[in-house]
């Protein structure tokens, strides 16, 4: 039976799956390598080799009400598209409410998971770890691994020929901290990820000129939507994924040109090849405006360097470049685990649901938070935690190993023609049918029609409104008593931060005589137009 679950990484991730363990009655361990929580989250003046990094001027691109755990609503003062500090911030008040703290062993590393000689009768698992240097091996009966997959650099160097000559400074945006030092420079970003773009928008506030390199350009979206309201509340409801599934291709091209309009990605040198929906999108508010001002220059592929030039495939040369940041993304691996457990189904990890290895006799190992699309990763992650602590308490089964193979394989095929995967994309998933998939597992899909009789003031919300974690405790296991008011109030916590000054309410003035003259002409038409076309 299982009881000791070994977490690893005290991320949002691993956070969300201590939660997970506790809520079902186990007893998790964290380990975590640095000295905090946070992962991704916690800015380090200095990088640590093996944690993942951010740089000084980092905000989430996700709104906090898409980014929040289901049971725990972000405070209403917080902005809406919290500074990275913010988001640390309510990581802490989550584990502070929760007591997750105590589960954890800070500094402490992980070096091996192994299965026990008895695995296939035990499912227990050896965790050897490291502190001060001083090893010790634990017996575990089950492992979530959090460690998520931004710790390894890709830098393809051998891909840029002459790069051995450049006579300035190169690095991965890993790297990146702020735009200290560059002053004055000429500098080149290759890659147009989100990263990339941040990182071209903030050295060009204070460098000569900032060359922006890309390969196959991108969508670029703002976090501001209409109204002046986040913009991935809208959009996101479940009615919109209905309407999406039977006008897809129109919708596509109905957002793109909405993008177009906003400014001509054409014209900035940024059009892509793919579609909107086929590679999560640029979140950046201040691209376009660096590039109309000329701060920002978008250029196309680097051929090579020679010196302290840069030679890019259109033949345009840029002499006397400073700096070269490489915004090439990351590899992924999880050194810590056996090679058998790290097979791949096309670019991603052979995993079921992209959760659980399907040549385990026993299902007691999960991976959690190595996850995209087109949302927050918390609500996914917390929802594979969940998942998983209830697949090793035997309250929920896999299907055989012959099954499993068959789904990940038509799954791959299906992500594979839906999205543009490669290496550093390795998956892509739909937001709320993935949410919702994994839901029905654990048993607590929120049921429409149930809540239509039953609630029809919340039922409209949960349809018509964006899909928040919080519907995924409405029943079922881990039920929220809560996640009703949650709901209801989730409009009232995104207009809070906005209310700093308040602004006094027009005087109302009676209706003119024309233009009630107008309004009654109106109405007059409409319905003579109803009768004859109508009746």
């Amino acid at each position: 039976m299982v009881q000791r679950v070994a977490v690893i990484g005290a991320g949002p991730s691993g956070l969300t799956s201590i939660k997970a363990c506790l809520d079902e009655g186990l007893n998790p361990t964290c380990f975590d390598s640095s000295h905090d929580i946070g992962g991704l989250w916690r800015f380090k003046e200095k990088p640590d080799p093996v944690q993942a990094n951010i740089y000084q001027s980092v905000v989430i691109n996700s709104s906090k009400e898409m980014m929040s755990f289901s049971d725990f609503p972000p405070p209403a003062e917080l902005p809406n598209n919290m500074h990275h500090s913010e988001v640390l911030l309510y990581l802490r008040l989550y584990a502070k409410a929760f007591n997750l703290l105590q589960h954890i062993h800070f500094q402490t590393t992980v070096l091996s998971v192994r299965q026990t000689p008895d695995f296939a009768v035990t499912g227990q698992w050896e965790v050897e770890t490291e502190r001060e240097g001083q090893r010790e091996t634990h017996v575990f009966d089950a492992v979530m691994v959090c460690t998520g997959h931004f710790t390894q650099p890709h830098l393809p160097l051998s891909d840029f020929t002459g790069i051995e000559s450049f006579e300035g400074r190169y690095f991965h945006s890993w790297e990146y901290r702020n735009a200290d030092g560059m002053e004055g420079k000429r500098v080149v970003v290759i890659g147009i990820g989100n990263s990339g773009g941040d990182i071209a928008v903030d050295i060009s506030r204070v460098a000569e000129k900032v060359y922006l390199s890309t390969r196959s350009g991108a969508w670029v979206v703002s976090r501001v939507g209409q109204r002046g309201f986040p913009a991935d509340l809208f959009g996101t409801s479940r009615m919109h994924l209905m309407i999406n599934k039977v006008f897809s291709s129109w919708i596509n091209r109905m957002l793109e040109k909405n993008l177009n309009e906003a400014f001509d990605h054409k014209l900035y040198g940024l059009k892509p090849k793919h579609g909107l929906f086929a590679q999560i999108p640029v979140v950046n508010d201040d691209l376009p405006a660096r590039i109309i001002s000329g701060r920002v220059q978008v250029k196309p592929n680097v051929k090579e360097f020679c010196g302290s030039s840069v030679v890019f495939t259109d033949g345009s040369v840029i002499n006397n470049v400073d700096v070269v940041v490489f915004a090439t993304g990351y590899n992924y691996s999880f050194p810590f685990l056996p090679s058998a457990l790290q097979a791949k189904s096309g670019y991603r990890l052979l995993l079921y649901k992209h959760v659980f290895p399907p040549a385990l006799t026993q299902p007691t190992l999960a991976v959690v938070g190595f996850i995209h699309g087109f949302g927050a990763v918390n609500p996914l992650a917390e929802m594979q935690a969940r998942w998983a602590t209830r697949v090793f308490k035997g309250l929920s089964t896999l299907p055989s190993e012959e099954r499993i193979i068959k789904e990940i394989q038509k799954d791959t095929k299906t992500m594979h023609q839906s999205f543009a995967c490669s290496e550093r994309n390795p998956l892509q998933v739909d937001y709320i049918p993935y949410l919702d998939s994994l839901a029905e597992q654990v048993g607590a899909r929120p049921n429409i029609l149930w809540l239509l009789m039953k609630d029809p003031r919340l039922a409209l919300q949960v349809w018509l409104g964006p899909c928040t974690s919080y519907q995924y405790r409405l029943t079922g296991p881990g039920q929220w008593v809560g996640a009703r008011q949650a709901i209801l109030t989730q409009w009232e916590r995104v207009i809070q931060p906005f209310r700093t000054r308040e602004v006094p309410e027009p005087e109302t003035r009676p209706s003119s005589r024309l233009s009630i003259m107008v309004t009654f002409s109106g109405v007059i038409l409409l319905y003579c137009c109803y009768n004859k076309f109508c009746i």
